[in-house]
């Protein structure tokens, strides 16, 4: 009985381990790429290209990823076939290659404030494609779903405040030496605000289907540091043939002891290296909704880094815009945890030799449409 007790108390503890680390690798994650926003920012501004640095920031974690995954998962790796090595390119393309191109060019138009808001849409862009490709239902009579419903559309208004309204300028914090900064800021919002943010709504869709291809390509390629790995170097290659059609000039390619090489360094160990795989590591454990709760906190320390080190300025609209942004993430949030339990698809267990991996929600019929467009475009 003794022993009993004892073991449950210790399940019970690792347990609750599990939870609170789940906690702090997202919160660890969402601070890293608010440190992204503004350490990009800086380097764009001095003339970095951002096809270069979306470039060198998949060769980078191609570098740092690869030995872990040749050691971490020797004699796991899956079979590698057609069409999983087509969803690879194109998860390739559309996260390191569409989504970061246009949102580095957004967020040069507006701020990295502005940039960071604009990732809260990826849960709703991610709701509607569900819904397109079946992966997602909808009654509108249970009140998940409706929650669901109602939390996207609050979410697309929210943005299109942020866009459509700007408001007074709110200084919450009057930095010294960043007039000059602020003088190209505000003529860069000005001009092209409403272009740049189309750019960071194209990218953010770009981005949702980058998770939706990723969570049909894992379950079959279910080695997460050599998925990691494979995006990242195909990103690098279709990046580098991106870059060479649109910058003529080779002189972009040069970096220096700079805020460049910071930039580089930083967003390809922490966001594409490291994020990518914890990213994975945190859908498998709690779900794509979870990581979803925490987007907000990521523009929430940006504005705070904006303020203090970029003098960028806060405009009323801007604020009104995030607040009701995060009152509909939290709504669909809401919605679909209720919803977890009963439309969830069924899980399908993968596994190799003697390693049983971990098990997906994949709906059959998009996985064969898949499979289906990828044999397709091989032939």
């Amino acid at each position: 009985m003794g022993n009993e007790r004892a073991s449950s108390k210790i399940s019970k503890c690792l347990q609750e381990i599990k939870k609170v680390k789940a906690y702090l690798l997202e919160v660890s994650i969402q601070c890293g790429y608010a440190g992204m926003f503004v350490i990009t920012m800086v380097s764009l501004n001095h003339g970095m290209s951002h096809y270069v640095l979306a470039v060198y920031r998949h060769v980078v974690a191609t570098l740092v990823i690869a030995p872990f995954a040749l050691l971490l998962e020797r004699g796991r790796r899956p079979k590698m076939t057609l069409p999983i090595f087509l969803q690879i390119m194109l998860l390739g393309f559309l996260e390191p290659v569409l989504d970061q191109n246009l949102y580095y060019l957004g967020m040069k138009y507006t701020t990295a404030t502005f940039a960071s808001a604009t990732v809260n849409l990826a849960p709703a862009f991610t709701f509607i494609m569900a819904i397109l490709l079946r992966l997602e239902r909808v009654n509108m009579k249970k009140i998940q779903s409706l929650a669901k419903v109602i939390g996207t559309a609050i979410t697309i208004i929210g943005a299109m405040v942020m866009t459509l309204y700007k408001g007074p300028i709110i200084d919450f914090i009057k930095a010294g030496g960043g007039s000059h900064h602020k003088d190209n800021n505000e003529s860069a919002t000005g001009k092209h605000w409403i272009t740049g943010t189309i750019m960071l709504l194209i990218g953010c869709c770009g981005y949702s289907g980058f998770f939706i291809l990723q969570s049909i390509t894992i379950r079959k390629y279910p080695a997460e540091l050599t998925l990691t790995t494979l995006v990242c170097l195909m990103g690098a290659v279709e990046g580098t043939a991106l870059t060479l059609a649109m910058e003529r000039d080779m002189n972009v390619w040069k970096i220096g002891w700079d805020s460049r090489l910071l930039a580089v360094t930083y967003s390809g160990l922490v966001c594409s290296g490291i994020g990518y795989y914890v990213q994975g590591v945190v859908n498998k454990e709690q779900g794509p909704v979870f990581i979803a709760a925490f987007s907000p906190l990521a523009m929430v320390v940006t504005a705070a880094l904006g303020a203090i080190f970029l003098a960028e300025q806060l405009y009323l609209g801007s604020i009104i815009g995030a607040i009701i942004i995060t009152m509909g993430l939290y709504t669909y949030v809401w919605g679909k945890s209720k919803d977890l339990p009963s439309s969830s698809a069924p899980s399908v267990t993968v596994e190799k030799g003697d390693h049983q991996q971990y098990e997906l929600p994949v709906t059959n019929k998009v996985d064969h449409a898949v499979d289906g467009a990828c044999q397709n475009s091989s032939k």
